[in-house]
């Protein structure tokens, strides 16, 4: 049973709360019993697993707990990036928000069968938020990392003021298929729009906001494709 703050194991999980310290070590914290038991559903092996009242005063284990309620287990695990492929993948640019990489993340493993590919400036899935976001779906789906030009497949850009609407391009494409989705308030770089294989709008109800969230948007166009998108050849 772990009583000192002082712990090796203890001072592992604050370090990898920062970015910097899961970049040296290669590590990230799963924190609460469904993201474990994802994690071991998955054939992910804990570097460290902590139980509150088990193996570390419960006190304790809630101080180096990212959640404002603390946690009853805390596992550590090896960072793992998948390749990019499949025949339906979504691309990130620039997407700066936790909370939206793990959405999509999540999303991605619902409705396609290839990863979430992450390109400059995205945030880190293995932070504890996007994580959290994620909700197991990291250690079924692992992200990839990729540039614009590495990307193989038909790239198709969600862009607001596209002419065509997303619906009617997704019964044109054949797979393999990237749905390109650029950051929260500026969209994608326009040198990447310009350059894409085509590029779409979602319809939005007028009266309504001018945009979804980004998150929000990778999901619908998702869904989209994988509903209309004819199958390959």
């Amino acid at each position: 049973m772990i009583t000192s703050a002082d712990n090796t194991q203890l001072k592992l999980i604050r370090k990898l709360r920062r970015k910097r310290g899961r970049d040296e070590s290669g590590l990230f914290v799963a924190e609460g019993e469904d993201l474990v038991e994802a994690a071991a559903a998955g054939g992910w092996d804990p570097e460290v697993l902590l139980v509150a009242g088990e193996d570390v005063e419960p006190e304790l284990l809630d101080r180096v707990s990212s959640l404002g309620s603390g946690s009853r287990v805390v596992g550590v695990y090896r960072q793992r990036w998948a390749d990019a492929g499949g025949e339906l993948s979504l691309y990130l640019h620039g997407v700066g928000d936790p909370g939206n990489v793990g959405t999509a993340i999540r999303s991605a493993h619902a409705l396609c069968d290839g990863p979430v590919v992450l390109g400059p400036g995205c945030a880190d899935p293995f932070s504890p938020k996007a994580v959290r976001a994620a909700m197991g779906s990291l250690f079924a789906r692992p992200p990839a990392r990729a540039e614009w030009g590495e990307l193989r497949g038909f790239r198709l850009a969600l862009h607001g003021r596209a002419e065509a609407a997303l619906s009617d391009l997704a019964t044109q494409v054949k797979p393999p298929v990237v749905l390109c989705v650029g950051a929260e308030r500026e969209g994608l770089p326009e040198e990447l729009v310009q350059t894409a294989d085509a590029v779409a709008r979602i319809p939005l109800r007028d009266g309504g906001p001018e945009s979804l969230n980004v998150a929000m948007a990778a999901t619908v166009g998702l869904y989209e494709l994988g509903n209309r998108m004819p199958a390959d050849g």
